[in-house]
């Protein structure tokens, strides 16, 4: 097999890869290099020239002129009268340098060769690949389901890269079926083995960020900015937007009309109920404003220890808090305050005793439910003797449940 026999053998992966020639020659020459150390311990008497231009390469190797019979190595010394049949003014001590046509090299080690480049045209892909997708760590991309396993979901896109969407980093909610293409955003990108592996996410709060990008055209051209984005994958998120133009409405541009432009987003991410609120430099402000639509009656700020104390009224403690505790907890993460509530109790309130019933035994709260006390006030308006008159229940346990609905119900 002669020089460019050799290159061309290598053409379709240069083609499928996109290889440039002048990095296939490169790959050539270091490939060319590690086999002449592999045959001969070292290049350092040779020397490769690569010609992009021609797709071309040769192979000289510089021998020491040595007198007749002195030769300790044939590879690396020639003896004066066989150079003198090259060139008649060769003297001992110089230098001869001599072309070795690949074909000298042996079959044995031709496809040794043959392998070295094989490999190294794959460690120049895996590293173009690492590249490709280091740069887009953060960015949407798309992909077509493979396989889908327990742990996780692998992913091709167009061009046959392969994408792994881990159990973690999928919304709890999503069901995908073989050959469904999907979004996501490349969350890291790193060498296992010597192949990258680019894992990728639909739970992270980027990917929403990017999504409203794609739907919001205000948000892509820098209009209006998305300050922070929390969210509960599949669950509940909250957006704070604010806009350079305080003639713009950063929220209604979002939302659309009747939700036109964020309808598509929520769709995405599988119904996931998105807030969308205005930023403020006001911590009170923007407190209130990410705990919602709910009555608050005042906020304490302490700044130095970014907490946040709010005052509501009992009717209004389930929507501040929200289910599971999502409302608040997502207002947290927004604001970056850790957010208490105080249950404000007017003197009109009351509160069912069923509410009690996580600190008070369920058939403590029934001997009161029997004589109707059914509310804390009207158990605590009574004192202990008129209790032990109308309940079956001990003293110290009337005095136990009286002390327990001050504490929860009047502070």
């Amino acid at each position: 097999m002669d020089n460019i026999a050799l290159i061309e053998s290598f053409g379709d992966f240069k083609d499928e890869k996109g290889i440039s020639k002048i990095d296939l020659m490169a790959i050539i020459e270091d490939s060319l290099k590690t086999l002449l150390r592999k045959r001969f311990d070292s290049d350092d008497h040779f020397d490769v020239i690569v010609n992009p231009d021609k797709g071309d390469f040769q192979i000289f190797l510089n021998k020491t002129i040595v007198e007749d019979e002195m030769s300790e190595d044939d590879d690396l010394e020639i003896e004066l009268s066989e150079a003198k049949k090259i060139d008649p003014t060769f003297e001992v001590g110089e230098d001869f340098t001599m072309e070795i046509p690949v074909a000298q090299l042996g079959r044995r080690n031709i496809l040794t060769l043959k392998q070295i480049l094989a490999t190294k045209l794959q460690e120049h892909n895996n590293a173009m690949l690492y590249e490709q997708f280091r740069d887009k760590i953060g960015e949407i991309v798309i992909g077509e389901i493979h396989h889908i396993r327990h742990k996780h979901v692998i992913l091709l896109d167009d061009e046959g890269n392969e994408f792994i969407l881990p159990k973690e980093n999928q919304i709890p909610s999503d069901f995908f079926k073989k050959g469904e293409n999907i979004r996501a955003i490349v969350e890291t990108v790193d060498f296992k083995g010597s192949k990258p592996q680019i894992i990728i996410s639909r739970t992270a709060p980027k990917f929403l960020e990017k999504l409203l990008e794609l739907e919001i055209p205000e948000i892509q051209d820098g209009t209006i900015m998305l300050k922070k984005v929390v969210r509960i994958p599949g669950e509940k998120a909250k957006i704070a937007v604010d806009a350079y133009d305080d003639r713009i409405d950063p929220v209604g541009a979002c939302v659309g009309v009747k939700g036109s432009r964020i309808h598509g987003v929520v769709r995405e991410l599988r119904n996931e109920n998105i807030d969308v609120i205005q930023w403020s430099k006001n911590a009170e402000i923007l407190v209130k404003r990410a705990l919602g639509n709910v009555t608050i009656n005042k906020i304490d700020i302490n700044e130095d220890s970014n907490y946040a104390l709010v005052y509501t009224p009992v009717e209004e403690i389930s929507k501040v808090i929200g289910k599971q505790g999502q409302n608040i907890r997502l207002a947290s993460w927004l604001t970056g305050y850790e957010i208490d509530v105080y249950r404000e109790a007017s003197e009109d309130d009351d509160v069912d005793l069923r509410e009690f019933n996580d600190d008070i035994e369920q058939w403590i709260l029934d001997e009161f439910k029997k004589v109707g006390l059914t509310t804390a006030k009207s158990v605590l308006d009574k004192d202990t003797e008129s209790l032990l008159n109308m309940v079956d229940l001990e003293e110290e346990t009337i005095e136990d449940v009286k002390r327990i609905l001050k504490e929860e119900f009047e502070d």
